[in-house]
């Protein structure tokens, strides 16, 4: 009975408070209507100068296609390399294709290094594709190559991101409030009231996790809902495993949260704790960039990530369509560094009775 009247107790501060309930609300469908459509590695709208010496049918054909692809934005045709080179230098050009001789030359502005890599990319393919059709002999031995695409067949990248949305929605919305919470007890001197009386240090955290994982059913329902009624997305495998990882992570970074506010002072010392380690765990897990591809010692930290396990699983779910057994990794993970963090915040609550 004294755990229900607490967590009563935390739903009547949440509820009286002017902004968390905005907050609540509004930060779910933000980050899931705006974030899809500029989270994207896609890279478009690349401006490119051509300098055509050669003035052949085959070169004006080759231009015909740059100028036709969603990719480029053509810049058109310079005279001398010098001049296109100018425009590469005054950033008004981003690549750029000379054709001298039958050869082809591709030069990229690199101060924007993946606009510069995807851009001179993409133009490869382009001018690899024109010479293949000129060359019927090499055209004989590569028609035969098709490649197959098993999983997000359109390739479209909201599909890719939006699980990972979740992991952000998630993580704020369950991480930095219980953070909050303690510490703003203790600055209040409410704090002091809790601590005279017999509710035991389980009865208290318990009180401060709960309506979290409460809201943290509501926002993930929220991020559901948008992704079906906005983008047309909707998840190949099962959906309650969707809210199994979605409890077991707000279970870990509620946990996390409380923790900080049990051993912070002020809010101002609270949040700065919680920021350095939630950006460190969203840079180390794998949201934005393959895991693969980080040095030896920084990707050893993604056995202790949450947030690892959870982008792989959620996007196993939503992509691939994959169920408990090929996620079952990622929710014991996901479950035994829960566990372990709620034990932690239980222990780093000193009440003084």
């Amino acid at each position: 009975m004294t755990l229900k009247y607490l967590i009563q107790k935390e739903f009547l501060q949440i509820r009286r408070n002017a902004f968390l309930p905005k907050l609540i609300i509004m930060f779910p469908i933000v980050i899931m209507c705006v974030m899809p459509w500029v989270m994207q590695m896609e890279v478009k709208n690349i401006v490119v100068d051509v300098v055509d010496i050669d003035h052949t049918v085959e070169s004006q054909r080759l231009v015909q296609q740059i100028a036709a692809s969603n990719y480029f934005i053509f810049g058109g045709q310079k005279a001398t390399y010098a001049e296109a080179m100018k425009n590469i230098e005054k950033g008004r050009a981003d690549v750029i294709l000379e054709i001298r001789d039958g050869e082809y030359l591709i030069v990229a502005n690199a101060v924007n290094g993946t606009k510069g890599s995807m851009g001179s990319a993409y133009l490869s393919q382009i001018v690899t594709s024109n010479v293949t059709t000129l060359t019927s002999n090499f055209k004989h031995h590569t028609s035969n190559i098709t490649p197959l695409t098993l999983y997000n067949k359109t390739q479209n990248y909201k599909l890719y991101m939006i699980p990972a949305l979740f992991a952000i929605v998630m993580m704020l919305m369950t991480g930095f409030l219980p953070t909050l919470n303690i510490v703003g007890e203790k600055e209040a001197g409410t704090i002091e009231q809790i601590n005279v009386t017999p509710v035991s240090k389980w009865s208290f955290i318990l009180a401060k996790l709960i309506p979290y994982w409460l809201i943290a059913l509501f926002v993930i329902t929220v991020c559901l809902l948008l992704a079906w009624f906005v983008y047309g997305i909707t998840p190949a495998g099962p959906v309650w495993l969707i809210y199994v990882l979605a409890m077991l992570l707000a279970l870990f970074f509620s946990s996390f949260g409380l923790i900080v506010s049990n051993y912070s002072d002020t809010m101002q010392q609270a949040m700065f704790v919680m920021w350095f380690f939630v950006v460190s765990i969203m840079l180390l897990s794998g949201l934005f960039t393959p895991t693969r591809s980080m040095p030896q010692w920084a990707y050893l930290t993604t056995y202790i990530n949450p947030m690892h396990y959870f982008i792989d699983a959620i996007r196993t779910v939503f992509i691939r369509g994959g169920g408990l057994h090929e996620t079952a990794h990622q929710v014991l993970a996901l479950a035994g560094i829960g566990t372990l963090m709620s034990c932690w915040a239980v222990q780093s609550y000193k009440k003084n009775s």
